[in-house]
């Protein structure tokens, strides 16, 4: 498919087809990359993307118990550690 670049106030930009954009996942804010001569344009992905399904599924294992041992403890903790 071919574009052309457009003039967009003091800038230059180019009109996504809506189709293409479904396809990507692309929104509203976009991560934009050069390498190689090559525009790289990626959808901003939440960091978090995920984790309320895993939380979920965490709770229903019962592996979202809080650790209370306090015979937990690390090398670390004595030689590294200053209190």
């Amino acid at each position: 498919m071919r574009a052309r670049v457009i003039k967009i106030g003091n800038s230059q930009g180019l009109r996504i087809p809506k189709p293409i954009l479904d396809q990507t996942g692309i929104m509203d804010e976009v991560e934009i990359e050069v390498a190689k001569n090559q525009i790289i344009i990626r959808p901003i992905r939440n960091v978090r993307e995920g984790w309320d399904a895993a939380f979920k599924k965490m709770g229903k294992k019962g592996d979202d118990e809080l650790i209370l041992d306090e015979n937990i403890a690390h090398s670390w903790d004595q030689e590294e550690w200053q209190w």
